[in-house]
Order: structure tokens, then C-alpha cells, then sequence
């Protein structure tokens, strides 16, 4: 204690707060606040004072902050009434204080040091955040606010940076002839031309615009964005279960939404293009679990075959894949978009569902990432070893459907 009212004793003769006085050494100690801590130092250096025959340090006008802390009723009132507009359980304070202020505590630092100091502003977002919640009785949140109320300590304004919405769900695709997420138009890069009837995208709707649509007004927020765990191409299905997602609305005024209402209304709305399945709230930590999964798939390919093979010969061919490795070069569909690199890939297993003659119906589970395509017809030996190869006759997939998405996540 001697050593901190040695530090304070270098400030006595400069006009501070009770808070500005006590947020010089913040850090030392726990369980009280500057205010306590600066009327406890006032009082030490009172007495020392009073040793030497000095009278009381004085006090009109605070030199670091031109008494702000009495502004915090005001700042704190500004804030619950513009908290007001949106709804949340939980919010956080922060501060643009006068660059003059804080260039006078920095000059206050140069003189007792800044090692146990705190900065204005944290103490101001503290002290705010502690009157609002008074107010309004909701609770500061310092990890994952759902809005962070910034105050202009200048002029007492206020603006809200409200957090996104997070909504996670399952989803099938009906159609084969819609997109997972918003295409922009080629031609016009999204401003409208001609080639996309002005509408600034290749494709009339999507999985993403099917659901988004929906829940925007609801939430009354101003943009949505999509998080598939994986997707599939335009032309298959998703079935089964449905594909892992979770959709952000960004800046909701409304966060407590009727999701099994809402379900059912993406369902009715989206009939014959997407239906969704098991809407909950969601977070940013699983926006990044979806994107980083890697989960199994199992799909169902309806096979043409051109050429003579029998059933018995495609079984067998079929059991050497069971529990295998192979090895794809990136595929001559999306070279143009992607690294030419060599994956290897593993097919857990692939079974006949039937038998046609110069049609298969075929399961297979595979590891994520798969070219499920060029492993049927090999994309001029791209994929080593595939199956038209090993048939000795060639194959083509006339459709591909998901019906699977294994989230180990999910049990």
C-alpha cells in the first residue's frame, strides 16, 4: 500500500475524480470499484497531507475527464431508450470518448506509470452498462452480446450493432434444377442485364432463397446468408434426413421467432423445391463446425450402361470397392474453378439396389469430398480406379441423389 500512495502523492497537486483518481491503479486489488478505490486514496493523501500542514487536495473540475462520470445517468438513459427498437435478452456498452480525454490520462500515466492503470473508456462501458441493466433488467454480456450499444460520450448519441441471427436446420432438395445458395448472373456479376431477365442471378430461386425468404420479414432483419455443411450439385437431390445448415439473418430487430410455424411455412412455400426439418437457434461456433465438417455421405446413382455386362460380373466388381481407396485428380467439370490436385478418397461401400441390363441402380457411402460421378465413369482416368474401368464397359450417371449426410456430431 505504501508504494501505491507514494505513486498517488505524484498526482496530488492535479484536480482528479474520485474515479480518475482511483482508476490509476485499477489493478491492484479486487472487489471494490475506482470510485471506492479513489475515495479511499483521497483520504491517504488528505492525512499525508495534513502531516506536513497542507490542507485537503483539491477538487472542482476533474483535468482528465471534466467530470464525464457524472454524464452516466444521461449516457445510460440514451442507451435502454435505443435499445428499445430491437429485441435482445442480453447486451454490451462501449465508448468513443474525446481524444482530448484520453490523451490527458495518457499524460496522467507518463507521471505515476501505467502498469496498474485502466483506460477510461473500460471503466465508462462498465459504469453504463451497470445503469442500463439497472433500467431495462437485462444483462450485460461480454462474450457473445446480442447488441453492443456504442455511445459517443461527446454528444450523448448512440448506435446499435446488433449481432446476427443464427437459425439451424436440415434440408432436403426436391428439384434438380435450383442451387444450393444464390448464383449471381455470369454475365452481369448481379446488376441485371438481359441474360438473367434483370434479375442479377443464373437461377430463378434456391435452397438458401427458399428459406431466407421466409424468415427475413419475420426477423426483420436486412440480409441472409447461407452455411451448408457441404452442398450438393445443381442437379441432385437431397433426401434422406436432409443436409446440415445453419442460415444468418443479419441485423434481426426481432430474435424470439416461431420457428415450428416457420417450418411449416418454408414447407408449404417451398413445395416441390425444398422442405426443411428440426429449426432451432444456432451460434457463430456452429456456423464454423458446419463448414468444417466433414462428414460420410451416402448417395443413390442411377447408372447407365453402354455395353454388355451381366449382373454377376457387376457384383463382383462391386465387393472389390467395399472398404477402398482411390485416388481422384480434380475433375475436368470444375478445373476451371479449381486447383489441379490429386485427392485420395474412401469408398466404404457400394451397393446394387437393382438390375436392368443397360441400367443399375447403385448405394454407395463415401468419404466427404468424393466425386461420385467421375468414380462411376472415370473422367478420362482422372479417378484410378473406377468403376467403368473395372467393368470394362463405360458408365455415366443419369441421376445422382444424397440421401445421406452423416453428422457424427449429431449421435
Amino acid at each position: 500500500m505504501k508504494e501505491v500512495l507514494d505513486r498517488a502523492l505524484r498526482v496530488q497537486d492535479i484536480d482528479l475524480c474520485d474515479h480518475c483518481l482511483g482508476r490509476l491503479f485499477a489493478q491492484v486489488g479486487t472487489g471494490t470499484t475506482n470510485l471506492n478505490r479513489g475515495q479511499e486514496l483521497r483520504a491517504l493523501i488528505d492525512q499525508d497531507r495534513a502531516s506536513r500542514g497542507l490542507g485537503p487536495m483539491r477538487h472542482t473540475r476533474c483535468s482528465v475527464c471534466a467530470e464525464l462520470f457524472d454524464q452516466v445517468p444521461r449516457f445510460a438513459g440514451a442507451v435502454a431508450l435505443k435499445l428499445q427498437e430491437v429485441e435482445c435478452d442480453n447486451f454490451l456498452v462501449g465508448t468513443r470518448v474525446d481524444p482530448i480525454v484520453q490523451a490527458r490520462e495518457e499524460g496522467l500515466w507518463s507521471i505515476v506509470g501505467q502498469e496498474h492503470a485502466e483506460p477510461i473508456k473500460s471503466e465508462l462501458n462498465r459504469e453504463i452498462g451497470k445503469a442500463v441493466s439497472a433500467l431495462n433488467g437485462k444483462e450485460v454480456e461480454f462474450k457473445n452480446p446480442q447488441v453492443v450499444a456504442l455511445v459517443d460520450t461527446r454528444f450523448a448519441h448512440v448506435e446499435l450493432d446488433v449481432a446476427p441471427l443464427f437459425i439451424y436446420g436440415r434440408y432436403r432438395k426436391l428439384s434438380r434444377e435450383i442451387p444450393q445458395t444464390k448464383w449471381p448472373c455470369r454475365a452481369c456479376q448481379g446488376k441485371g442485364c438481359p441474360r438473367c431477365a434483370n434479375t442479377g442471378k443464373m437461377y430463378a430461386t434456391s435452397v438458401q432463397e427458399q428459406i431466407g425468404d421466409v424468415l427475413l420479414p419475420y426477423a426483420k432483419a436486412k440480409e441472409h446468408f447461407f452455411h451448408g455443411m457441404g452442398r450438393e450439385d445443381i442437379d441432385a437431390l437431397m433426401l434422406g434426413t436432409g443436409r446440415p445448415f445453419v442460415i444468418e439473418l443479419s441485423s434481426p430487430v426481432i430474435r424470439h421467432l416461431d420457428l415450428p410455424a416457420l417450418e411449416r411455412e418454408i414447407n408449404e412455400r417451398g413445395k416441390g423445391l425444398v422442405e426443411v426439418e428440426g429449426l432451432r437457434p444456432s451460434d457463430r461456433e456452429e456456423v464454423r463446425r458446419v463448414k468444417n465438417a466433414t462428414p460420410e455421405k451416402e448417395y443413390r446413382a442411377q447408372v447407365a450402361i453402354h455395353g454388355k455386362v451381366n449382373k454377376e460380373r457387376v457384383d463382383e466388381v462391386l465387393r472389390t470397392f467395399n472398404r477402398t481407396r482411390i485416388v481422384q485428380r480434380t475433375p475436368v467439370r470444375v478445373a476451371h474453378r479449381r486447383a489441379d490436385l490429386e485427392r485420395e478418397r474412401h469408398i466404404v461401400y457400394v451397393v446394387l439396389e437393382d438390375f436392368q441390363g443397360d441400367r443399375m441402380t447403385l448405394r454407395l457411402r463415401t468419404e466427404s469430398g468424393t466425386y461420385v460421378k467421375e468414380f462411376v465413369h472415370g473422367d478420362q482416368g482422372r479417378t484410378q480406379p473406377n468403376l467403368s474401368e473395372m467393368l470394362g464397359v463405360p458408365c455415366t450417371v443419369e441421376a445422382l441423389d444424397v440421401i445421406g449426410v452423416i453428422d457424427s456430431s449429431e449421435g
